[in-house]
This record gives structure tokens, sequence and C-alpha cells, in this order.
């Protein structure tokens, strides 16, 4: 009957990936990243408001660099522009060493700068003074566990035997490559790499009208984790690779804006991943089906 099915119904059969015991594992993990970052993302965006609310100022020193350990544990130990004038400099750079003393003074002296700018008190700093430590610790505790997630993810990324080939690729990361693993899987799904571009919404979309309108536009559909992931790689290989950078600064010399360079040069690696189809079959073989046949030959 298996067989029977296998000859007549071949669409209803699910194609089992290299490594689908891993994937399993990294779906669950970068699922629980992504909630963490949404989380992260949500503290971060109401700490800054409330700081914009009483102190615009000190919003525009700590904003930018609020997820480091200095500024957490400054706004953990004395919440808001009150508390942190009456601590004083003193105070501050030992709170801002502990934690972290690289640039610890040039910290704390653009927070003192920052605090001198407004003399007047807006109503509702007392209350912001409350709820600032607060959602400081809570936005730590969310940080922490996605270092944890990261290590984890790092382990289980190990055990893939196309891992490798992926993180050797400048730009691609842990994160990356475990988002482009769960998106892809082994690859074998795509025959060219125009279709892996299509998939992930990097080949330009042709739009006709008639014989007279014809233009090519960016693709809005496609896998938008995906190309998040190609996209974000593309941008850190503009320093890691010198070949990426020669592409992003061919293409913005003929005209093309930032972002749609970085997309070109995120189409390109689809042909690079569509060129490595065979050094993944040997990582795979080399790695999976040798030990098998030492232990067949041993027994």
């Amino acid at each position: 009957m298996i067989a029977d099915a296998a000859r007549t119904l071949p669409h209803t059969l699910r194609r089992v990936d290299v490594g689908e015991q891993t994937l399993a594992e990294l779906k669950g993990l970068v699922g629980f990243d992504d909630d963490l970052a949404g989380e992260a993302t949500r503290l971060s965006n109401r700490i800054r408001g409330l700081l914009a609310q009483v102190h615009p100022a000190l919003e525009r020193v700590l904003g930018p660099t609020l997820a480091t350990k200095q500024v957490l544990a400054l706004i953990a130990a004395y919440g808001g522009p009150q508390d942190m004038t009456t601590a004083g400099k003193a105070r501050l750079l030992r709170t801002a060493t502990k934690a972290n003393p690289r640039r610890a003074s040039e910290q704390v002296d653009a927070i003192g700068k920052a605090l001198g700018e407004q003399t007047v008190t807006v109503p509702g700093t007392a209350a912001a003074e409350t709820v600032l430590p607060k959602l400081v610790t809570t936005l730590a505790a969310v940080l922490d566990q996605r270092a944890e997630i990261a290590a984890e993810v790092e382990q289980v990324l190990d055990a893939h035997p196309l891992a490798e080939v992926w993180t050797s690729m400048p730009g691609v990361g842990v994160q990356i490559a475990a988002r482009i693993l769960l998106e892809v899987g082994d690859g074998t799904a795509f025959p060219t790499a125009g279709h892996l571009a299509s998939y992930g919404g990097l080949a330009p979309v042709t739009r006709r009208s008639g014989t007279s309108i014809r233009g090519e536009h960016p693709a809005r559909s496609g896998n938008k984790h995906l190309k998040r992931a190609l996209f974000l790689s593309a941008f850190a290989a503009l320093r890691a690779d010198p070949a990426g950078r020669a592409n992003y600064d061919r293409k913005k010399a003929q005209g093309k804006k930032h972002n749609a360079a970085l997309i070109c040069l995120a189409r390109r690696r689809c042909d690079i991943s569509s060129r490595s189809r065979l050094p993944l079959a040997c990582a795979w073989a080399s790695r999976w089906i040798q030990p098998v046949a030492e232990s067949n030959n041993t027994g």
C-alpha cells in the first residue's frame, strides 16, 4: 500500500530534509527567540518613550545604547533624571564602571551634560522614576534569555550537516544561518538559483500592459523571513567580504540606491548558494554516510 501510494500519489508525500531532527529543534528555539526579540523591542520603545516624555536630552544620550550593560545598570539603580542628578557624577561613574568599565567616563560625562540641558521638572517625572527601573529589570532579563537561547541555537546548529557551509559565507552568523536553514532546508526543493531568489522575494517582477508599458519592480511577495536573513547577511558582508563590497559599489555606481544595491547583493548570494550544492552534498556525505559505512564494515 505504501509503495502504491508513492507511485500513484507522489504529490501527497512530504520530502524529508537532511537533518530533519535538527531543523525541528531549531524551529522551536528560533521561534522563541523571535518572541523574545519582539518583547525586547516593546520594552525598549516603552523605556525610550518615557525618557523622551520627561527628559528628551537624556533620552538622546541613553536611547541609542539602551541595551548595553552600562545604561541598564544606571537606569536600574537611579531611575530617571532626578535621581541621577541627586546621585552625582561620582556615584554614576562607579555604577557604570562596575557594569562595564569600557568608556564609562565618556558615558557619564554625556549623561551629566544632558542633565544640565533641562532645568524644568516635567509633570509625571516621579511616576517615570518609579516605572523605569522595573521596565529595565524586565528588559535585562529578556536580553539574558536571548543570550541563553543564542548559545543553544549555536549548539543545535553545529549538529546540522550543512551548517558549516552556510556559516562559511561572509556575513552569515549563527542566527542568520539558523533562519536560512529553517526556510530553505537542504536546498533540494529549488532547482535553480532563480527559484530560490523568487521564493525569497529577491527576484524583480516584470509588469506589462500590452506592448507599450513594461517595467521591472521589486517583488512584494516571497518568504519575508528568508528575504530579511539574506538582506542582513548582505549588509554584514559589506565589511567582511571585499567581493561583496565591490559588487555593492558597482551597483551604486550604476545609480541604484542603498537598499536596491543590497538586494542585488543578496540576490547574488542565491547564485553562490546554488553553486554550492555539490559541496553541500559532499559535506553531508562525509559527515553522515561515512560513519555508517564504517560501522557496517566493522560489523
